[in-house]
C-alpha cells in the first residue's frame, strides 16, 4: 500500500496555491482540505485561562468555518434578514466588509449559511445554505456574480442544508449540488458559467476534495450515497463506489492516505473503509477496491461531522455512536489494517486540527483542547473554556494563531511559542 504518512503537497494537486502564503489557510480544513496545518513551535500547553487573546470580533449566527488569506479572515454569517460573507483584519480582527449574498436561512439543524468560503487570488467564494454559489471581490467585498445552484441544476437544496465549501480548481470553482442532472458541478470562476457536471443523486453534506489517486489529478466528491473520482478537467467519472449512509448523512470530508489510497467514514452507525484505487494507465479505466472496512454498530469510526487527521500511520477521529447519537469517542487507528490503537470513551462531541504532532478540538460547548497525537495511549494536555455559544467548526491555525468561531463572535488566539 506504500508508506502511509501524513499528505503532502506532492500527493495534492496545486492548482491555486502559488499566490498564497506559506502559513495561511485559504480554504475549508486548510490547504489541502485535510485538517492539518503546517505550522510548528507552536505552544505545548496552556493554562486554565485558554492561550493569549489576540482579539474577539462580533459576527452573527452560522455553521461556516474561517479561512485565513493575504492579511484577511473570512467567514459566513447571517442576521436576522440576510446571510453575508465577511472579511475581518487579521491583525486587530476589525470588520473590514461584509456583503449581502443570500436571505435569511432557516433549517431544523441549524441556522445560517453552512459551507465555509475559499479564496483563490483576488477572489473569494462562498455557498450560502440553500446553494447560492457566489464570488466577490477579496479586498473590498463586491459581489461578482451568483448562481443558484439548485434553480440552475433544477433540483431542491439538501434537507439539512447546502454544505459544501467550494473548492476552486484551475479556472473552475465545485461544488456538491445533488441533482439528477449533476451531483457535482464546476462554475468559472470568472462568470459563474456552468462548465461541467458528474454523477446524479444525492449531495451529502462533504465537501469535494482534490487528490492525486494512482498518479492521476482528481476529485473526490463523497457524496449522498456514494464516492467517486472525477476528472477536474471534464466532470468524467473515473471510478465509484456505493456508500449509503441513512439521510444521506456523509458528511466528514475523504481523507487522502497514500499515493493510492484514501479513507471515508460517516456517522449514523455507518462505519469507515479503506479504498485503494488502481489502473489508469495504458488507456485503462480506474478500478477502486476495499483495502479493509469496520462498519455497523460495532466501527472502529463512525465520522459524523468531524473529518478525521492523518500522522505518521494513524488515524486520530471521532467515532458517534448511534444515528446522531449522543456519544461521542475520540479514537486513534492504524491506517494499514483499521486496527484501534486506543479509545478514549465519551470524549465529546468536538471538531478537530492537527499541527506540530498535537491535536487541537474545539468542543461544542465552546472549549478549546489540547490532547497529544500518539499511538501509544490518550493524553490530554490543556483544557479551557473559550465560546459561549454552541460550535461545530473545527480550531484553524495560521500564521501562528488560532481561530474559533460560534454564532456570537471570532475569537483569535496566540498558540506559537515564541
Amino acid at each position: 500500500m506504500g508508506n502511509f504518512n501524513r499528505c503532502s503537497a506532492a500527493l495534492v494537486c496545486v492548482f491555486f496555491l502559488s499566490t498564497l502564503r506559506a502559513d495561511d489557510s485559504p480554504q475549508f480544513l486548510g490547504e489541502h482540505r485535510n485538517g492539518y496545518s503546517p505550522e510548528t513551535e507552536l505552544i505545548d500547553s496552556f493554562p486554565d485561562s485558554g492561550p493569549a487573546l489576540v482579539w474577539r470580533s462580533p459576527l452573527g449566527v452560522g455553521m461556516s468555518g474561517v479561512v485565513v488569506s493575504d492579511g484577511m479572515v473570512y467567514t459566513m454569517f447571517q442576521d436576522s434578514d440576510h446571510q453575508y460573507v465577511a472579511a475581518l483584519d487579521e491583525k486587530s480582527g476589525k470588520q473590514m466588509w461584509t456583503t449581502k449574498v443570500g436571505p435569511y436561512y432557516q433549517n431544523g439543524m441549524g441556522n445560517g449559511p453552512r459551507a465555509t468560503p475559499s479564496v483563490n487570488g483576488n477572489k473569494i467564494f462562498g455557498f450560502t445554505g440553500e446553494g447560492i454559489l457566489c464570488a466577490l471581490n477579496a479586498k473590498d467585498g463586491a459581489l461578482l456574480w451568483t448562481v443558484n445552484t439548485p434553480e440552475d441544476l433544477k433540483s431542491k437544496p439538501a434537507e439539512y442544508g447546502m454544505a459544501s465549501s467550494p473548492l476552486v480548481a484551475g479556472d473552475a470553482v465545485i461544488v456538491q449540488v445533488g441533482s439528477s442532472q449533476g451531483a457535482v458541478a464546476a462554475y468559472s470562476k470568472e462568470d459563474g458559467t456552468r462548465l461541467w457536471t458528474s454523477g446524479s443523486g444525492a449531495s451529502g453534506y462533504s465537501s469535494p476534495v482534490i487528490m492525486t489517486l494512482a498518479g492521476k489529478e482528481q476529485i473526490v466528491a463523497f457524496l449522498g450515497t456514494s464516492v467517486s473520482g472525477i476528472d477536474p478537467t471534464d466532470g468524467s467519472e473515473l471510478w465509484k463506489m456505493d456508500f449509503v449512509t441513512d439521510y444521506d448523512c456523509n458528511t466528514a470530508n475523504p481523507v487522502q492516505l497514500d499515493d493510492s489510497s484514501l479513507l471515508v467514514s460517516a456517522g449514523e452507525n455507518h462505519g469507515c473503509a479503506a479504498l485503494k484505487i488502481t489502473g489508469g494507465d495504458g488507456g485503462k479505466g480506474f478500478e477502486v477496491e476495499t483495502l479493509w472496512s469496520s462498519l455497523g454498530k460495532t466501527s472502529v469510526l463512525r465520522a459524523e461531522w468531524q473529518t478525521p487527521v492523518l500522522q505518521d500511520g494513524y488515524i486520530y477521529g471521532l467515532d458517534n455512536v448511534g444515528g446522531a447519537g449522543p456519544f461521542t469517542h475520540l479514537v486513534c487507528l492504524r491506517v494499514t489494517d483499521g486496527k484501534q490503537m486506543w479509545i478514549q470513551p465519551k470524549f465529546g462531541k468536538t471538531n478537530l486540527t492537527l499541527a506540530d504532532g498535537k491535536l487541537f478540538f474545539s468542543t461544542m460547548r465552546g472549549d478549546l483542547v489540547l490532547v497529544k497525537a500518539k499511538s501509544d495511549g490518550f493524553e490530554e494536555v490543556s483544557r479551557a473554556k473559550i465560546l459561549e455559544r454552541q460550535t461545530r467548526q473545527a480550531p484553524v491555525i495560521a500564521n501562528r494563531n488560532l481561530y474559533l468561531r460560534d454564532d456570537k463572535e471570532v475569537v483569535c488566539l496566540k498558540v506559537s511559542r515564541k
